[in-house]
Order: C-alpha cells, then sequence, then structure tokens
C-alpha cells in the first residue's frame, strides 16, 4: 500500500516539474537525449504526426470479418502522456495544434489549471474514471475489443475504466445527461475510426498537470493503424467555456505481444488512501471549473 501511494504521489510531483515525458530515452555521457523510435518514426509528437500518417497511407491492416480495420488486442501509451503540454517547449509537447504546444486556454482559464494543481485533488489519483482522451494516455494496458455495432475500451488501471463506443448509427444521448467518461459515438472513415464524445460532466483532468474542460467538452478521436503492432492516436478537443479554439493532442499506442499476458485486478477503490492523505495536507476535493463571475 505505501508503494502504492509513494508513486502515486510521486508521479504527481513528476508531472508537475515536468520531469516524466513521453519522448525521451537513456543516452551515452556527453549526448542530449535521443527521442525513441516508434513504428520508424521519431516520438516527438509532431514529427510522429506527420511520419506516422505518411506509413499509414500505404499500410493495408488487418481485418475483421465485417471488413474493418481489426484493432483488437492490448495497447499501451509509451511513457504515458502525464502532462500534455510537456516542460520543454513545443518539441517536449503532445499539442500539436497549435503548433506552439500550448493549450490555447481562454486568459481566465491557465491561471486555473495551475491553480488545480496546487489546491485539489487530481481526481483519477483517488480512482474517479479519467475522461477522454486521457483514458488512452494511461499508463499500462487499454484492451480494445470489436463487435457488430460497438466496440470497447478497457483500462487496466485505474479500477478498469471502460467505455462502450456505438458504431451503429445511434444519436447521442440528450443534452442533460452528464457523464464522467462521456457519450461515444464511432465511425469510419476509410480505415480510421472516427469516434466523438460528448455529454461530458466536467469533472476529470487531462492529465495529472492540472489540465481541464467544462461540460461543454466535446473530442473527436481519429485512431489509424500504422503498422500492425502501432496505432497513431488523435483527439481534438473543443469546450468554448475554457478554450480560445479547438487543440489538437498526438500520440501512439504499441501493442502489447507478452505471451500469456492478461489484465490485472485492481481495486482502486477498495485499496486507495490517496485521497484522505491528501486532504490532511491540505488539498481540496475537484468538483469542475470555478467560472469567474
Amino acid at each position: 500500500m505505501m508503494r502504492k501511494q509513494f508513486f502515486t504521489s510521486a508521479m504527481r510531483a513528476a508531472a508537475v516539474t515536468g520531469v516524466l515525458l513521453p519522448i525521451a530515452s537513456g543516452s551515452a555521457a556527453g549526448q542530449g537525449p535521443k527521442p525513441r523510435q516508434v513504428a520508424g518514426c521519431t516520438y516527438l509528437a509532431a514529427e510522429f504526426h506527420r511520419c506516422a500518417l505518411a506509413k499509414a497511407k500505404t499500410f493495408n491492416p488487418p481485418r475483421t470479418p465485417t471488413g474493418k480495420p481489426d484493432f483488437q488486442g492490448l495497447w499501451e501509451t509509451p511513457g504515458g502522456a502525464y502532462n500534455f503540454e510537456g516542460a520543454g517547449g513545443p518539441e517536449a509537447s503532445s499539442v500539436v495544434e497549435p503548433a506552439d504546444g500550448k493549450i490555447p486556454y481562454l486568459p481566465w482559464a491557465r491561471p486555473h489549471s495551475q491553480e488545480n494543481v496546487a489546491r485539489y485533488i487530481d481526481p483519477y489519483t483517488v480512482c474517479l474514471p479519467a475522461g477522454v482522451p486521457r483514458q488512452l494516455a494511461l499508463f499500462r494496458t487499454h484492451q480494445i475489443t470489436q463487435f457488430p455495432g460497438f466496440l470497447t475500451i478497457v483500462n487496466e488501471a485505474g479500477g478498469h475504466v471502460y467505455r462502450v463506443v456505438y458504431t451503429d448509427g445511434r444519436p447521442h444521448l440528450g443534452s442533460n445527461f452528464k457523464l464522467w467518461m462521456g457519450d461515444s459515438r464511432g465511425h469510419w472513415e476509410g480505415d480510421t475510426l472516427v469516434i466523438e464524445t460528448t455529454n461530458f460532466n466536467g469533472r476529470s483532468w487531462f492529465d495529472q498537470s492540472g489540465h481541464f474542460a467544462s461540460d461543454a467538452l466535446r473530442v473527436i478521436e481519429r485512431l489509424t493503424m500504422v503498422d500492425a503492432d502501432t496505432i497513431h492516436y488523435a483527439a481534438m478537443i473543443e469546450d468554448p467555456k475554457v478554450f480560445a479554439r479547438p487543440w489538437t493532442v498526438v500520440f501512439a499506442l504499441e501493442r502489447n505481444k507478452e505471451k500469456g499476458f492478461e489484465q490485472m485486478e485492481e481495486a482502486c477503490h477498495e485499496s486507495d488512501h490517496d485521497g484522505e492523505h491528501f486532504l490532511l495536507t491540505g488539498f481540496k476535493p475537484y468538483l469542475g471549473p470555478r467560472f469567474p463571475k
């Protein structure tokens, strides 16, 4: 238990300071860090974005019996995206649009995100659902399973956070329904799976660095296979209550090919004590955006 608490707290601290980035690997003495390679592409978000989509144009993905690309399996996000903006300029950011790598907050909202980290408990830290696109940015595995008319995405971490994505053309839920993971509808554009998610409750963060949205959030995810073991993942994010314009994050999903691997059970709520510890140090539960009056 203490190891789990230390890990959670350390990851939060590292994310705030920008220590954890999904791009760097070890290097020889006297040399700068070398970005890792994914599917033959440099894993810096903007470079991976261009390279991977170019490769995807010539790749014929495996297919389900219905003829659609087969995404089924266990996938991991290299290094995780603990701070979408990174800490070393646009080259270290998961944000590819706008080009400066910064989330285009409205003027009141950026200080709000900084206050989140300083005063509030990350909802995911206390086992609340991760939201979108954070679900697929988290460490450990994500299992995608496809069925006629829908697919599921189940996380190993966070008490098995999951989503059902309907692909049968049904409409979104009414606007009065507000959900942690939103309401997801998918369709195919060629070999790309496009998922539109709405109906959020505005109470989750995008990452451990306090980046946030409101219940007006709308996310358009695009999943494209680059090769048999790599998915190019892009999420366009818009929320007129919080952001001045839409913005897009990109990262890779890599297939877990470990023989016999199974997702572990995680009794997250039952075994978690981080919330009470944060409360003792003065942090408050996060209940959503605090709009200026």
